[in-house]
């Protein structure tokens, strides 16, 4: 197998930090090479400066033999290599077709619309893709948008496709398609770098892996010498996994009951539909669905981030459902965002600051009508120490930190109060294994003092291994609920499209 891309000796510092030192790997013509690594092991800085948004420092790039010096992302793409970011370069107002037509280069202002399409009909159906080029991106699932990111790449001709987390807002049958579809361009003689912490995936996917951690490239392995325990050994290395155990104890007690609740967006659409739920004392309640199908909605009226249109939020006993997220808080319902550099953190404020934010004029951090300093340090290096939250020296800015770290310091803050419930979004998504499966342990422990959580995840097998039931949501309604410890991925899957309990049974 010859080499399309050879990456030699690459270093790239900023003030401060080295992001990669010394890397090296090669990908062949033909070949699915996947990148595995922690979060700041230097995967998107890597990808950063393969795709000509970063200049290195040192090394350097071949392509198909020949040395390359990238100066922008034209000139990446002009060497052929093209990139599926995870938030898609789409505008929504926009058709397919004119979305497609933005990223093509030396479109004349007079063209023929007709060849065009002709063109990219070729592709859809040479790989059987469900696309309408008139449709309005926004009209599309999250799926259907990434067809329209891949479709730009294969018009551009691009050998070399890199695909950065591509199954986070997928049903499994999706990314089933769209293995199939990359094992396709694999036999065309396209190569792929993969990027995903999802083991199972690596595992089906990948003829190589190339292991980063700490900047540094640790070992690249073929097909047939690795394993998921081997890759996760190789990517963590001796840092310790947390161990937790599910306490089983789900009381037969509603402290969450909504009724008939429907919340419309900016748009005027309805983000959920007359939707039911019902959470238990204690329990994990994983909240399954495709990205963009109201999960969102749910979690922020929930925390009175949204009004109802109609309908009710019952918490023990008491009417929240129009309450703002002062109230929902004082009602016992603890929130981690979605986006946690944009709604949860306060990005420039110090780690401690941060830490209070929910309490900040409570008794215990305030002297009369002053901060009490001294109360706020003491708080932040305890919560510093119980949650293992790595936070350079006492001051630092909470935005320098990993998002692992930033994860941590939003999950103590949360749970400083000792909520009822937890309504978790996505709290897991772009971490890596051990700050994952910290995540997990404190949503366990917090069940054994009754906690409830309402888990809202993309990973099947997240959803599987943490919670007691599983609800799937399609088009902001509930589908219906399944136990994990008797259904099937495909199960899910399919439930995760619109189709009812009853059909799939």
């Amino acid at each position: 197998m010859t080499d399309i891309l050879q990456i030699n000796n690459i270093r790239k510092t900023f003030p401060g930090v080295v992001a990669l030192d010394d890397v090296s790997f090669t990908v062949g013509r033909g070949e699915i090479h996947t990148l595995l690594g922690e979060n700041g092991a230097g995967k998107s800085t890597l990808m950063n400066v393969l795709t000509g948004l970063y200049h290195p420092d040192c090394g350097n790039i071949t392509i198909a033999g020949e040395a390359v010096h990238f100066t922008s992302p034209r000139d990446s793409i002009r060497c052929g290599i093209g990139m599926v970011h995870q938030h898609f370069m789409l505008v929504p107002a926009h058709s397919v077709f004119e979305n497609i037509l933005l990223a093509l280069e030396k479109v004349p202002n007079f063209f023929n619309r007709k060849v065009y399409k002709e063109k990219i009909n070729q592709i859809i159906a040479e790989f059987d893709l469900d696309l309408d080029l008139d449709t309005p991106v926004w009209k599309l699932s999250i799926g259907a948008q990434q067809w329209i990111e891949l479709i730009k790449l294969l018009l551009r001709d691009c050998q070399l496709l890199i695909l950065d987390e591509p199954t986070a807002v997928l049903t499994p049958q999706e990314t089933e398609r769209l293995f199939s579809v990359l094992n396709r361009l694999k036999g065309q003689g396209k190569s792929i770098i993969f990027i995903s912490h999802k083991m199972r995936e690596v595992m089906e996917i990948s003829d190589s892996v190339t292991i980063l951690k700490k900047g540094r490239s640790v070992t690249t392995l073929e097909r047939g010498n690795f394993d998921e325990a081997k890759l996760a050994a190789l990517m963590i290395g001796n840092d310790k996994i947390p161990e937790w155990e599910k306490s089983g104890q789900v009381e037969d007690v509603d402290v969450l009951d909504i009724q008939s609740l429907s919340v419309q967006n900016d748009r005027g659409l309805a983000d959920l539909d007359d939707f039911n739920l019902q959470l238990k004392k204690g329990e994990i309640l994983g909240i399954a669905g495709v990205a963009g199908n109201g999960q969102k909605a749910l979690a922020e009226v929930l925390t009175g981030l949204k009004k109802a249109t109609h309908g009710k939020i019952m918490a023990g006993g008491e009417d929240i459902t129009n309450s703002d997220a002062k109230d929902s808080y004082i009602a016992g319902i603890s929130h981690v965002p979605e986006d946690r550099k944009a709604i949860g953190i306060a990005p420039d404020m110090s780690v401690a600051d941060n830490l209070i934010m929910k309490n900040f004029k409570g008794n215990a951090f305030t002297n009369w009508i002053f901060q009490n300093k001294a109360a706020i340090h003491q708080n932040g290096a305890a919560k510093v120490k119980q949650f293992d939250i790595k936070a350079g020296p006492a001051g630092t800015p909470v935005r320098y930190l990993s998002g692992g770290n930033i994860q941590k310091v939003i999950i103590a803050r949360e749970l400083s109060e000792q909520p009822n419930v937890l309504v978790a979004l996505y709290p897991t998504r772009g971490l890596d294994i051990g700050s994952a499966e910290y995540v997990h342990q404190v949503i366990v422990d917090g069940t054994k003092r009754g906690m409830s959580t309402i888990l809202i995840a993309e990973d099947l097998d997240e959803l599987l291994k943490l919670s007691d039931r599983i609800a799937v949501m399609f088009r902001g309604k509930l589908i219906g609920y399944v136990d994990p410890t008797n259904t099937t991925r495909e199960t899910i899957g399919l439930m995760m499209s619109g189709v009812t309990p009853e059909v799939v049974a």
